[in-house]
């Protein structure tokens, strides 16, 4: 069942795939976010109660599910390099890790920004707030050990380890607005049954966060083939590619 994801252990041939699969995602990338972020800035209504300060939702919200997607993307990865020892598994969540920390870390920007003329404040130890703060320490946490061993394997391991005792920290970022009283709002968009927006303020949110998602995929690309390069410097295609690329 399996057997067609075998050739993409293959550094090479998961290199030449990566790249195939660049313009596709960075086009698809660049129209959805241009319509989302057009459409969600200057065409959609502004909230009755929190005016156009609610505009901030367009890209926290996106920049907030992202942060906790890729973070199981990437535990998926360190599971799958820990149990199988697949060493693409280790380099693409290594590539993964500072994408995730930077959606993170706008996803906290942001939310101060909203936080602000909503609560009064710039940050409160609200449960959701510190739990997505948690994550970002988890995600400097992760990079720090992929770069604290020169052996690539021992550095895997650690922040594959790491990583996998973090997830405990996702839903709990997901369920503290119900699990605890919170200032933070709960689900608008992901929430079962009709979302509690209307359809003119939610068909941007869902180009912004298919655009973001594609950017992500962007990003990630790019990291993942660079890792590919560094981890087979020595290989006999990465020499030629690279002479390949001196000649043209």
């Amino acid at each position: 069942m399996w057997k067609w994801l075998h050739p993409y252990a293959n550094p090479e041939v998961s290199y030449h795939f990566t790249n195939k699969l660049l313009p596709w995602l960075s086009a698809l990338a660049a129209i959805f976010l241009s319509i989302g972020l057009v459409w969600a800035l200057l065409f959609a209504p502004a909230d009755y109660q929190q005016g156009h300060s609610f505009r901030i939702f367009y890209i926290h919200v996106p920049a907030a599910s992202l942060s906790m997607g890729i973070y199981v993307s990437m535990a998926i990865a360190a599971f799958s390099s820990l149990v199988w020892q697949l060493k693409l598994a280790d380099a693409s969540a290594a590539a993964m890790a500072p994408v995730g920390a930077a959606f993170t870390a706008i996803a906290l920007i942001t939310g101060a920004a909203w936080g602000k003329p909503m609560w009064g404040t710039w940050w409160i130890w609200d449960a959701r707030l510190t739990s997505e703060l948690i994550l970002l320490f988890l995600y400097l946490g992760v990079i720090a050990l992929h770069n604290a061993f020169e052996d690539k394997n021992l550095a895997g391991k650690a922040a594959g380890i790491l990583t996998l005792v973090g997830v405990i920290n996702i839903p709990i970022i997901k369920y503290s607005v119900e699990w605890w009283n919170t200032l933070h709002q709960g689900s608008t968009v992901s929430k079962l049954g009709k979302p509690s927006m209307s359809l003119d303020m939610l068909w941007p949110f869902i180009f912004c966060f298919i655009g973001f998602s594609l950017l992500v995929g962007v990003i990630i690309c790019l990291r993942f083939r660079n890792e590919i390069l560094a981890r087979n410097s020595i290989r006999p295609w990465v020499r030629e590619l690279v002479q390949q690329n001196t000649v043209k």
